[in-house]
């Protein structure tokens, strides 16, 4: 995969999450600061509270790829660390390979189920916006992952690569 698509993929999932982090807390304080001093007009800014939730579950899968690929995902390594060079490589491949199997799995069901939610209507409450809108990061957020680790499968170095540690993309 070219190295110009990663870089403006990384480059577009860090906007969205440095926008979704200011704007979330932002929004959530001016509705809170609303209720508390004019409860009167509180009512017709219900769907910020909404919107916060939409954004958190985006927030948290678009960032599933960053951290994997920056080694922040939480990981076992004192074993993995002791190992010969050969079996860390083959045991990191196979790491990799069931994490794959798995996103893939997870993209497919996440997929299904926010086609499930757009067939049926749902609507949500205060946004009037289709429910599949807070599905759909599960889907996109498993494949950006599904992508580190296939790309952790075929290139090298990875996140477990010592002198990988700690280095910021």
């Amino acid at each position: 995969m070219g190295g110009k698509f990663l870089t403006a993929l990384r480059t577009a999932e860090r906007h969205a999450i440095s926008v979704l982090m200011i704007a979330m807390p932002l929004l959530y304080c001016f509705n809170v600061g609303v209720r508390m001093l004019t409860p009167s007009i509180a009512p017709m800014l219900a769907w910020i509270e909404e919107l916060v939730l939409f954004g958190l579950a985006w927030l948290v899968f678009i960032g599933l790829g960053l951290a994997l690929e920056r080694g922040r995902h939480i990981a076992m390594t004192v074993l993995f660390a002791r190992m010969p060079a050969p079996a860390r490589a083959v045991v990191g491949a196979l790491i990799n390979l069931v994490g794959l199997a798995f996103c893939l799995f997870l993209v497919k069901a996440g997929f299904d189920i926010t086609a499930f939610v757009l067939r049926s209507g749902q609507i949500s409450p205060t946004l009037n916006i289709t429910m599949a809108w807070l599905y759909a990061p599960l889907p996109v957020g498993f494949s950006l992952l599904a992508l580190r680790y296939l790309l952790e499968l075929v290139r090298r170095p990875n996140r477990f690569s010592q002198a990988n540690r700690g280095q910021e993309h």
